[in-house]
């Protein structure tokens, strides 16, 4: 990829019209169908190349043409605009919480929608690491580093962005281990490391764009795939990834919007859409572009890309979405309370 087309990428949010192709439930019909995927940020190259390779699947199997759409942005953002009536067949956003709000506030999915599909409805995972600019010339290693006075730290804005939830409660995570488990000292340290961020974008692809194009910051923190893109594609001798020494394990979902699949007869190639993710073929592609792949073959396979890095789970040390997202997130959580202009 050219730093030219990366930069286009980063600075457009693709939301492309959908067709007017009419479908049918059984899939079997010759007429044209199309399917929305609604996404988050820093899929966008995954699910142009996964997307070409299902509709050559299933045009072979099926004989319909099919026109697959993309549309990429903060996931609690592309949540709320599905919410309000964007018409998405499929939702593949960031963490669970984004898509249980499809449930609560809407009823366009089932309460127990993340049971439908293996390891909860999330085909790949990913975690959260650093990106330094090339020498390290700030000697980050690890989240301690990140809460050093002058340390210019990048993350996007946790009420928008779930990449930014994920680096938030792994920063979170990482401190109250290392103090035992005092949620006074993992407050303190979090409180410390947005003392050092001087803006929140919107969303990850956002805070990308701060760092690699407008040169702001010391460090990314990112999801790892997003790391991987900006270092291996973009910019070999301009960043380097920093793998702290522990994270937290990333699980982004996908699932069908049920009321919307029925509406447009578009069930039937919904879900082998997301049926084809957890498939050899699906796997290796997000193994391709950066995601750790649930297949253990596949996994295998792709093993020395990525790093060994100690893991925890959002329900180990959290709870589970629903209560971190009370906790920390919403409207007078401990996020609004550390995170305020006097203490930027």
């Amino acid at each position: 990829m050219s730093p030219l087309r990366f930069t286009l990428l980063l600075l457009t949010a693709t939301l492309l019209p959908l067709l007017g192709g009419c479908s049918k439930p059984d899939g079997a019909s010759t007429e044209s169908v199309t399917l929305l995927n609604v996404s988050y940020d820093p899929t966008r190259e995954l699910y142009e190349e996964f997307n070409a390779a299902f509709v050559k699947h299933w045009e072979a199997t099926k004989g319909t043409k099919l026109t697959l759409k993309q549309s990429h942005g903060g996931s609690g953002k592309q949540a709320r605009a599905v919410i309000d009536g964007l018409e998405a067949d499929i939702v593949t956003l960031a963490l669970a919480y984004d898509v249980d709000m499809l449930h609560d506030k809407a009823g366009l999915i089932p309460k127990d929608w993340q049971a439908r599909l293996p390891n909860n409805s999330s085909p790949y995972t990913s975690t959260i690491v650093f990106v330094v600019r090339k020498g390290n010339p700030k000697g980050i290693r690890d989240w301690e580093d990140l809460i050093k006075p002058g340390i210019s730290v990048i993350t996007p804005n946790p009420k928008t962005s779930g990449g930014a939830r994920w680096n938030y409660l792994a920063a979170w995570g990482y401190a109250l281990h290392k103090a035992g488990g005092d949620e006074s000292k993992a407050r303190e340290f979090v409180t410390s490391l947005f003392r050092n961020v001087p803006v929140l974008d919107s969303g990850a692809r956002g805070s990308t764009t701060t760092f690699a194009e407008r040169g702001l910051g010391d460090v990314l923190i990112a999801w790892e795939n997003e790391a991987f893109l900006l270092t291996e594609e973009v910019g070999k001798d301009r960043f380097e990834i920093i793998v702290p020494s522990e994270s937290i394990l990333a699980e982004p979902p996908v699932t069908v919007v049920d009321k919307n699949v029925d509406k447009r007869g578009s069930r039937a190639v919904a879900e082998a859409y997301l049926q084809y993710l957890y498939s050899e073929a699906g796997q290796e592609i997000a193994a391709k572009h950066h995601y750790r792949p649930r297949s253990p073959a596949v996994a295998a396979k792709y093993a020395s890309r990525f790093p060994s890095v100690r893991l925890f789970t959002i329900d180990e040390v959290f709870g589970g979405w629903r209560l971190a997202q009370r906790t920390h997130f919403d409207d007078s959580g401990v996020f609004d309370l550390i995170y305020t202009p006097s203490a930027k």
